[in-house]
Protein backbone atom coordinates (compact mmCIF):
# COMPACT_ATOMS: atom_id res chain seq x y z
CA UNK A 1 0.00 0.00 0.00
CA UNK A 2 1.41 3.34 -1.15
CA UNK A 3 2.10 6.02 1.84
CA UNK A 4 -0.70 8.76 1.74
CA UNK A 5 -1.23 12.19 3.32
CA UNK A 6 -4.56 13.51 4.54
CA UNK A 7 -6.00 16.33 2.71
CA UNK A 8 -8.36 18.89 3.29
CA UNK A 9 -9.87 21.35 0.80
CA UNK A 10 -11.73 24.68 2.42
CA UNK A 11 -13.73 27.22 0.81
CA UNK A 12 -14.95 29.95 3.01
CA UNK A 13 -18.80 28.12 1.66
CA UNK A 14 -18.06 24.78 2.77
CA UNK A 15 -15.52 21.51 2.98
CA UNK A 16 -14.69 20.51 -0.65
CA UNK A 17 -12.92 17.61 -0.13
CA UNK A 18 -11.49 15.24 2.70
CA UNK A 19 -9.49 12.47 2.48
CA UNK A 20 -5.89 10.57 1.53
CA UNK A 21 -3.82 11.25 -1.32
CA UNK A 22 -1.01 9.69 -2.15
CA UNK A 23 0.50 13.16 -4.20
CA UNK A 24 -1.21 16.70 -4.37
CA UNK A 25 0.14 19.41 -6.46
CA UNK A 26 -0.95 22.97 -5.76
CA UNK A 27 -0.28 26.19 -7.45
CA UNK A 28 1.75 28.47 -4.60
CA UNK A 29 2.62 31.73 -4.78
CA UNK A 30 6.22 31.45 -5.95
CA UNK A 31 5.14 28.34 -8.24
CA UNK A 32 3.56 24.93 -8.96
CA UNK A 33 4.29 22.78 -5.96
CA UNK A 34 4.69 18.85 -5.61
CA UNK A 35 3.47 17.35 -1.99
CA UNK A 36 3.91 13.86 -0.96
CA UNK A 37 3.03 12.19 2.36
CA UNK A 38 5.81 13.64 5.02
CA UNK A 39 6.56 16.57 3.06
CA UNK A 40 9.17 19.52 5.34
CA UNK A 41 6.52 21.93 6.39
CA UNK A 42 5.47 25.08 5.13
CA UNK A 43 3.11 27.28 4.93
CA UNK A 44 2.48 29.49 1.18
CA UNK A 45 0.18 31.85 -0.11
CA UNK A 46 -1.58 30.10 -3.16
CA UNK A 47 -2.65 31.76 -6.51
CA UNK A 48 -5.56 31.23 -9.08
CA UNK A 49 -5.45 27.72 -10.47
CA UNK A 50 -5.54 23.51 -9.97
CA UNK A 51 -4.90 21.74 -7.48
CA UNK A 52 -4.61 18.05 -8.28
CA UNK A 53 -5.20 15.32 -5.51
CA UNK A 54 -4.07 11.51 -6.38
CA UNK A 55 -6.29 9.20 -4.50
CA UNK A 56 -4.85 5.76 -3.48
CA UNK A 57 -6.64 3.30 -5.97
CA UNK A 58 -7.71 5.53 -8.37
CA UNK A 59 -6.49 5.91 -11.73
CA UNK A 60 -7.79 9.59 -12.63
CA UNK A 61 -6.90 12.38 -10.38
CA UNK A 62 -9.11 14.81 -8.66
CA UNK A 63 -8.74 18.20 -9.71
CA UNK A 64 -10.16 21.48 -7.69
CA UNK A 65 -10.09 24.88 -9.31
CA UNK A 66 -8.95 27.12 -6.57
CA UNK A 67 -9.06 31.05 -6.65
CA UNK A 68 -6.41 32.05 -3.95
CA UNK A 69 -5.99 31.08 -0.37
CA UNK A 70 -3.54 29.62 1.98
CA UNK A 71 -2.02 26.49 1.44
CA UNK A 72 -0.36 24.77 4.71
CA UNK A 73 1.80 21.33 5.24
CA UNK A 74 2.86 19.36 7.44
CA UNK A 75 3.97 15.90 7.82
CA UNK A 76 0.78 14.59 7.65
CA UNK A 77 -1.84 16.97 6.77
CA UNK A 78 -2.34 19.26 3.96
CA UNK A 79 -4.80 21.93 4.41
CA UNK A 80 -5.72 24.16 1.25
CA UNK A 81 -8.01 26.85 2.77
CA UNK A 82 -9.07 28.68 -1.07
CA UNK A 83 -11.19 32.23 -1.15
CA UNK A 84 -13.20 30.02 -3.78
CA UNK A 85 -12.93 26.38 -4.67
CA UNK A 86 -14.94 24.13 -6.84
CA UNK A 87 -14.59 20.33 -7.61
CA UNK A 88 -13.44 19.96 -11.46
CA UNK A 89 -16.18 18.54 -12.90
CA UNK A 90 -18.17 21.70 -11.95
CA UNK A 91 -16.25 24.39 -13.61
CA UNK A 92 -18.43 26.67 -16.12
CA UNK A 93 -16.73 26.94 -19.04
CA UNK A 94 -19.45 29.61 -20.68
CA UNK A 95 -18.91 31.38 -17.61
CA UNK A 96 -15.08 31.34 -17.00
CA UNK A 97 -14.93 32.67 -20.93
CA UNK A 98 -17.63 35.73 -20.31
CA UNK A 99 -15.56 36.98 -17.03
CA UNK A 100 -12.12 36.30 -18.77
CA UNK A 101 -14.17 38.84 -21.63
CA UNK A 102 -15.43 41.10 -19.02
CA UNK A 103 -12.20 41.30 -17.69
CA UNK A 104 -9.73 42.02 -19.91
CA UNK A 105 -12.57 44.86 -21.56
CA UNK A 106 -11.88 46.57 -17.94
CA UNK A 107 -8.95 46.49 -18.08
CA UNK A 108 -8.38 48.43 -21.84
CA UNK A 109 -11.08 51.45 -20.51
CA UNK A 110 -9.15 52.88 -17.31
CA UNK A 111 -11.59 55.12 -16.80
CA UNK A 112 -14.49 52.25 -15.76
CA UNK A 113 -15.39 52.27 -12.69
CA UNK A 114 -13.71 48.76 -11.69
CA UNK A 115 -10.14 49.57 -10.81
CA UNK A 116 -7.32 47.88 -12.75
CA UNK A 117 -6.00 45.59 -9.87
CA UNK A 118 -8.98 44.21 -9.42
CA UNK A 119 -9.92 43.66 -13.05
CA UNK A 120 -6.32 41.73 -13.27
CA UNK A 121 -7.12 39.74 -10.84
CA UNK A 122 -10.42 38.62 -12.31
CA UNK A 123 -8.46 38.01 -15.03
CA UNK A 124 -6.22 35.75 -13.88
CA UNK A 125 -9.01 33.74 -11.88
CA UNK A 126 -10.76 33.49 -15.31
CA UNK A 127 -7.26 32.21 -16.75
CA UNK A 128 -7.27 30.10 -14.65
CA UNK A 129 -10.44 28.35 -14.54
CA UNK A 130 -10.04 28.03 -18.59
CA UNK A 131 -6.48 25.95 -18.32
CA UNK A 132 -8.65 24.05 -15.27
CA UNK A 133 -11.60 23.02 -18.08
CA UNK A 134 -9.33 22.49 -20.80
CA UNK A 135 -7.20 20.19 -18.59
CA UNK A 136 -10.30 18.07 -17.46
CA UNK A 137 -10.80 17.92 -21.13
CA UNK A 138 -7.66 17.05 -22.33
CA UNK A 139 -7.16 14.14 -19.80
CA UNK A 140 -11.27 12.79 -20.37
CA UNK A 141 -10.49 12.77 -24.32
CA UNK A 142 -13.07 15.48 -25.31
Amino acid sequence: MAMTIHVDVVSAEQSIFSGLAEFISAPAAAGEVGIHPRHAPFISRMKPGTVRVKIPDQAEEELFFVSGGILEVQPQVVTILADTALRGKDLDEAKALDAKQRAEEAMRDRSAAMDYAKAEAELAEAVAQIRAIQHIRKRSGH
